[in-house]
């Protein structure tokens, strides 16, 4: 027996030894490839081919736009004979933008590994090129198809046509510019009043674009076309700009007339705060009692020009609310978390719309990279879900994710301009 097992621990000893260095060298194989994935060489490689997928994906982000138009002018103007590869261009290339946005956001979170943020990028950085190749070509074809079909002339009477229906619909902008100055403090009207300049500014480009381009339209020499595409650009600011204008103003008087119920919603929720407090232990009582105080303090300061900065008072009461929410925590009853998210909901959502306006001037007029507009597009989602969600906490919760995606998205886009001008 003795020498059998003498013989069995001859056997194992080594075999234990070659298995454990075995084991012991693949853990370090094992270690040392995901130190290098993660090493700061990998981690800048990683850095660059997200934002090589960034630029192609504001690339493709501008081409959709400009499609966009050509999709409008081909089919308001052409009565729908223009070639159909136009809109499925636009189609495909709005479903790839959308997704790649999404995948976007996703490498852009801190905990995404290099390795993926490598291959999600390039895979981003592929599908936009062959978007924007295949809006190419099918502009290409409709371009065709308007030399053999359309005469310039057409497309200028067209575009004048746009143009007076837009300056009909913008009726007079200084005078909505006029109407808030009149009500609210400078702060409250300045975002409009850019709007509305440059909405005007953009208008008469595209006014004086057009008679030259209906001056090249009768001179058999000269094309029409260059004059024609950059007032159809104009046109489309002007556009944007005169819906910002409408925004901004409906969102000062719609805040004007929150205020009052907002202020009451708040000073509700904080006399049912009180009331939870009364239940709680002598340490979390005083914590939560502290905290109530500051609030109440600050929402009396706000009160005091709210009349004059309508929309700050709003954002300012949303804020709080959110800040009362969570001062009380899981202390409430279900019941309460549910009034509660109820009367919070529309002064937080008409604090995300403003806030959703804002960034969408400032991309609008600085262009704004990848991150700028993937949280402006992560914005208008969740705000999108916050007005289909049938459960005020889902809603309410929706609507600050959107608040704070959209101010995400501006602070983005002015940092931009910012670093561009220097």
């Amino acid at each position: 027996m003795p020498e059998a097992l003498g013989a069995f621990l001859g056997w194992l000893i080594p075999a234990v030894v070659v298995f454990g260095v075995a084991a012991l060298a693949v853990a370090a194989i094992v270690w040392a490839v995901r130190r290098a994935r993660r090493s700061p060489r990998a981690r800048s490689r990683a850095e660059a081919a997200r934002d090589r997928a960034g630029v192609a994906l504001v690339r493709l982000d501008d081409a959709v736009s400009d499609l966009e138009i050509e999709v409008g002018l081909s089919g308001a103007l052409y009565g729908g004979g223009a070639p159909s590869s136009l809109r499925r261009a636009r189609l495909s290339a709005q479903h790839v933008r959308d997704e790649s946005f999404d995948q976007y956001r996703v490498i852009s979170e801190p905990d995404a590994s290099p390795p993926d943020v490598e291959r999600a990028a390039a895979r981003i950085e592929r599908r936009a090129t062959e978007a924007i190749a295949a809006i190419a070509r099918a502009k290409v074809e409709h371009a065709r198809w308007v030399d053999a079909n359309v005469s310039a002339t057409v497309q200028v009477s067209a575009a004048v046509q746009r143009l007076g229906a837009l300056r009909d619909a913008m009726g007079d902008p200084a005078a909505l510019v006029s109407d808030l100055s009149s009500r609210v403090a400078e702060e409250e009207w300045a975002a409009a009043s850019r709007a509305a300049h440059s909405a005007i500014s953009e208008a008469d480009a595209a006014e004086r674009l057009l008679r030259a381009a209906a001056d090249e339209a009768r001179d058999p020499s000269k094309s029409a076309l260059p004059s024609l595409a950059q007032a159809e650009r104009a046109l489309r600011q002007a556009e944007v700009d005169a819906r910002l204008l409408e925004e901004h103003h409906r969102l000062v008087t719609q805040a004007e007339a929150a205020v009052p119920g907002e202020f009451a919603a708040a000073r509700a929720a904080l006399r049912q705060a009180m009331t939870i407090r009364d239940q709680l232990d002598a340490v979390d009582a005083e914590r939560l009692g502290a905290e109530l105080r500051v609030i109440e303090c600050e929402l009396s300061t706000v009160e005091v020009d709210a009349a004059r900065r309508p929309t700050r008072a709003v954002e300012a009461i949303a804020r709080l609310r959110d800040r009362l929410d969570i001062a009380v925590g899981d202390a409430r009853t279900a019941q309460q978390r549910l009034r509660g998210a109820r009367t919070a909901l529309p002064g937080t959502l008409a604090t995300a719309r403003s806030a959703l306006a804002s960034a969408e001037a400032s991309i609008a007029h600085s262009g704004g990279g990848a991150d700028a507009r993937s949280r402006l597009l992560s914005a208008q989602a969740e705000l999108a879900r916050a007005r289909q969600a049938g459960d005020p906490v889902e809603a309410l919760d929706a609507a600050r994710r959107a608040m704070r995606d959209a101010e995400d998205a501006k602070a983005l886009a002015d940092y931009g301009r910012i670093t561009r001008g220097r």
